[in-house]
């Protein structure tokens, strides 16, 4: 509807022009510019898709005051010599239009550091903030700065008063020409961000100044920052100067509140400036691309953590054998490789536990047999493959939900997973049709609410603009990341301490806000998976690493069978569902369940459980993290000997130098 109405507008102007009919002009032209405007302030997807057809604002635009000019040429009352004056001056509206253009991609070009950087002081560079963002962007710049012009314009053609355009078009240019100059000066020595060349001889004397020793390496999209993000408080409780690499600029922002110095390479030129410094050891809990790229550099040693584990093919990808080691939770992950015989050399496996997991409280106790029963339903996505095991959402979500709610005493909390329907759009069908279940459920049980409920929000509030106080920084709409770059330096002292509690209180203030009886559907980055864990007093999932990560609790869990294998064998290939109880597609077996649940002389698995747990995680003892420290600083121990033979080799080939003969002594 929108680009019929620009099209509508267009065409009453264009038939204005040639009548003439000065108001029918007017009208077109001014209701175009107001929905072009409007559409830009409100609603954009109209406008990238002309904006691919190479019918930007500024065509759109340049066509609206040229049939203005078509129209201003039949009016009497306005002389030859003045229609050349306005058209002149529209003309070099256009140009000092056009000139802000190119300097904004200057400014542009010249504010794209080749290092990013976060948790890091950067005074040293004397960097500036943002030029407005209106400057930079011609798309809003050419429909505001136009408006005098065009409306001038008009009431020339309207009345035949030469001055109404000469007045209108002056303001035009003046806005095109002084924003021209004004952005300019961001070009100019005070206001010009640091060369290339300074930036990375700054970089490298950070890293010398800093001795980083172990890292982080993550590449990926925005929808895959949680796989880095869930191993940032482990990276922070290790031993030596930690720091985070990441190869896009988007990500930056993405990685949650930590004070572990964060860096972006997106150029390999600049990735290999790690070769030469003290960083011993890479951790990368994902396979991408540009991993490749970094297992260039001989220095470091690089370990594969992964985002987490499951009886999935990826978590035995054959990717893994290029990494020096390749660390798994427990024996069960180490039997994974071995079966799938895809080139992980055994002698290369480091049992570490999960240290992640040590928010992960244990049960105490089974729930009232009136309820609540508190249900996660936490199913995975799709995958890239067409394995209708992968997520049960598409041939058994419905079916478990509708199940859940039959039951008075169930309280339902659906978290899908991020990535959900971006493969296969039946996924999100289905995702979106559970939603509307759960909304419907909501509505119709009529649930009481707490006296004290708006107290509880309120609570709720504080805590969430506590966290946002500590964890997020207020930016202007113009920053870019330089801006950014300015304004996240190095953070304050015991920063990481009061995120913490203050995530703590959050997660509290959350749960106690939401009505006892009322079913959630949760999803972002808060509340995490390990805090919905604490809640549940039963999962239900997939053959996922939510599943392994959920034993930490001991409590009872269920995996939907939606792959078509028979139970024995289904169980046989996935070691993470022994200790489960199996559903079906139809979800039958979800009342029987829950009595399970509620009465633990029913609960036959527990046992199961406890082995199971220890299977896939590792024992308890030493702790995980304590393991997980030993491993990096045996990794770490293997780059510095690598150092050390690569040394002596290079000092052994190096030619002892001819003592100087002297030319004048006697033989």
């Amino acid at each position: 509807m929108a680009l019929l109405g620009l099209l509508l507008c267009f065409a009453a102007q264009l038939l204005g022009a040639q009548l003439p009919d000065a108001q029918l002009l007017a009208v077109g032209a001014a209701a175009g510019l107001l929905l072009d405007l409007g559409l830009r302030l409100w609603y954009s997807p109209p406008l990238s898709l002309l904006a691919r057809l190479h019918c930007d604002e500024t065509i759109r635009q340049l066509l609206r005051d040229l049939l203005i000019v078509t129209a201003l040429v039949q009016v009497p009352g306005v002389s030859p010599g003045e229609q050349v004056t306005l058209a002149a001056g529209l003309l070099l509206g256009y140009g000092a239009h056009f000139l802000g253009r190119g300097l904004a991609l200057l400014v542009r070009r010249s504010r794209t550091l080749p290092v990013v950087t976060r948790n890091i002081d950067v005074s040293e560079l004397g960097l500036s903030p943002a030029p407005p963002r209106l400057l930079m962007t011609s798309n809003r710049r050419i429909l505001l700065f136009s408006l005098p012009g065009t409306a001038g314009l008009l009431a020339t053609v309207l009345t035949e008063h030469a001055a109404w355009g000469m007045a209108g078009i002056g303001v035009t240019l003046a806005l095109f020409a002084g924003s021209a100059l004004y952005l300019a000066t961001w070009l100019l020595p005070g206001k010009r961000p640091p060369s290339a060349e300074r930036v990375t001889e700054w970089f490298t004397r950070w890293l010398d100044e800093y001795k980083p020793d172990v890292g982080l390496y993550f590449s990926g999209g925005s929808a895959t920052a949680y796989q880095a993000n869930m191993w940032l408080s482990t990276l922070a409780s290790l031993e030596g100067r930690p720091l985070i690499v990441l190869r896009e600029r988007g990500m930056v922002q993405l990685i949650s509140a930590t004070d572990v110095p964060i860096v972006c390479l997106p150029r390999v030129a600049h990735l290999m400036l790690l070769e030469h410094s003290t960083l011993k050891v890479l951790l990368h809990p994902a396979n991408a691309p540009k991993t490749s790229q970094v297992l260039r550099i001989p220095t470091l040693k690089h370990a594969f953590t992964n985002h987490g584990e499951s009886d999935k093919l990826s978590s035995c990808n054959p990717y893994a054998k290029v990494y020096d080691e390749v660390w798994v939770a427990g024996p069960a992950a180490r039997k994974r490789y071995e079966l799938a015989d895809v080139g992980v050399d055994d002698r290369d496996i480091v049992e570490v536990g999960r240290p992640q997991l040590a928010p992960i409280r244990p049960a105490d106790g089974p729930p009232p047999a009136d309820g609540p029963v508190t249900v996660l339903y936490a199913p995975t996505w799709e995958g890239w493959t067409d394995d209708p095991g992968n997520t049960s959402l598409i041939l058994a979500g419905e079916n478990i939900v509708r199940a859940l709610l039959a039951d008075p005493r169930v309280r339902l909390l659906y978290k899908p997973h991020p990535m959900t329907g971006s493969v296969d759009p039946r996924a999100g069908a289905a995702d979106a049709r559970i939603r509307e279940l759960i909304a419907a459920a909501n509505e119709a049980s009529g649930a009481a609410v707490p006296a004290d409920q708006a107290a509880r929000e309120a609570e709720l509030e504080r805590r969430t603009h506590e966290l946002r106080q500590l964890t997020a920084t207020a930016f202007r709409r113009s920053a870019d990341e330089v801006e950014r770059m300015l304004l996240q330096g190095r953070p304050e002292p015991g920063r990481a301490e009061r995120v913490a509690q203050a995530m703590d209180a959050w997660r509290a203030a959350f749960w106690a806000a939401q009505p006892e009886r009322r079913h959630l559907v949760l999803t972002g980055q808060r509340p995490d998976i390990y805090s919905c864990f604490n809640q549940a007093d039963l999962l239900i999932s997939d053959v996922s690493s939510v599943v392994a990560d959920f034993l930490a609790s001991a409590k009872p869990y269920a995996v939907a069978n939606t792959s078509g294998l028979p139970e024995d064998e289904f169980k046989a290939v996935n070691p993470t569902v022994r200790a489960a109880t199996i559903l079906t597609p139809d979800a039958a077996g979800i009342p029987g369940l829950i009595e399970a649940v509620i009465d633990p002389a029913r609960d036959t698995l527990a046992a199961d459980r406890a082995e199971l747990k220890e299977y896939l995680l590792g024992p308890a003892e030493p702790p995980s993290l304590t393991r997980f420290q030993n491993a990096v600083t045996a990794l770490a121990a293997k780059a510095e000997a690598r150092r050390i033979r690569q040394a002596e080799a290079a000092a052994k080939t190096t030619p002892t130098p001819r003592p100087a003969v002297n030319e004048g002594a006697a033989p």
